[in-house]
């Protein structure tokens, strides 16, 4: 499984590398710290999931969102959010976001997440 972690947070990145390689020892992972990246990345690396923040800069992740659905209809981008970002997470949800993680994220969300994208 490939799987594409876009955050502008490097701490963050690394986390959830860690909670991926624990989910799934077998991950491909590539990283991203803008939106922009992210785009650019999913459409070079053509990822199975994708984790990515909100709130990031140059460009942000519904922005990014909404750019790899439109390349993409079967994109699966999972967006994650602190407290505090609930109405950019309503509308990342309507952009068609996969699913959605609050932050701190916890390794066994990021487990249950990968386990539903294998099974779909």
């Amino acid at each position: 499984m490939k799987i594409l972690i876009c955050d502008d947070s490097m701490f963050v990145r690394k986390k959830m590398k860690d909670a991926i390689a624990a989910a799934d020892p077998e991950a491909q992972i590539a990283e991203a710290a803008n939106g922009q990246q992210a785009v650019d990345k999913y459409k070079s690396e053509k990822p199975d999931l994708v984790f990515m923040d909100i709130i990031m800069p140059v460009k942000g992740g519904v922005d990014a969102l909404s750019e790899i659905i439109a390349f993409d209809k079967q994109a699966k981008v999972v967006m994650a959010s602190s407290v505090g970002t609930q109405e950019n997470l309503k509308q990342a949800i309507l952009s068609g976001a996969y699913d959605f993680l609050q932050k701190p994220i916890e390794n066994d969300d990021v487990a249950r997440i990968i386990s539903k994208a294998k099974e779909a």
